[in-house]
């Protein structure tokens, strides 16, 4: 037989069970921190080309964004704004970066210096941080149309080459030929004087 809790005991634990659930329900309801997703984690541009370093990133509060370039040549700030108020961009991108509320940053007329890797830094006022990164290939098609021409050029210098090869070989092989059949002849006449 079961009898009902009774007393401050019993009362304290059935409170202290029903808040617990409804913690963790609040909880599992209310986002923790930031969440960053990078759709398009490697991107291919050419020369003088536009590009977007595309993200989205959630959070409960307001964001302090901050992206930063990392090459061979070092490591830049780019822009760094919190959700909502300023906007601090770096002077080297001054007129080449929008930034977008996403997170997103658009990078005007690429060179082949801004190669490399972008991370991306989304900060929580509450002190959790998220991370991305994003790999940028920059291809200057000048320099492959150059490597082309020369590669054809090469190779119609190599084609024309092989045809006078031929052609002498041909006309080595034809006199070697008439003069065996001269001196054959010769032969054949001597033998039967001969005879």
């Amino acid at each position: 037989l079961m009898r009902p809790l009774q007393g401050p005991r019993g009362r304290s634990a059935v409170v202290g069970t029903v808040t617990l659930c409804l913690a963790a329900g609040w909880a599992l309801q209310t986002p923790r921190g930031v969440s960053l997703v990078v759709p398009q984690p490697n991107i291919n541009a050419t020369v003088a080309q536009n590009i977007l370093l595309s993200v989205e990133y959630s959070c409960r509060g307001v964001a302090t964004i901050e992206w930063k370039h990392v090459s061979s040549w070092g490591t830049t700030s780019i822009v760094q704004w919190r959700s909502g108020n300023y906007v601090n961009i770096s002077t080297v991108y001054k007129d080449r970066v929008t930034t977008f509320e996403n997170g997103s940053i658009q990078l005007r007329n690429v060179g082949m210096r801004d190669a490399g890797y972008y991370f991306v830094t989304v900060m929580e006022e509450h002190g959790t941080n998220a991370y991305g990164t994003i790999i940028v290939n920059v291809y200057d098609l000048h320099f492959v149309a150059v490597l082309f021409t020369f590669l054809a050029a090469v190779s119609a210098i190599l084609i024309c080459f092989m045809w006078l090869c031929n052609k002498s070989l041909h006309l080595f092989q034809k006199k070697t030929t008439h003069k065996l059949t001269a001196s054959t002849t010769e032969e054949i006449e001597l033998e039967t004087i001969e005879c």
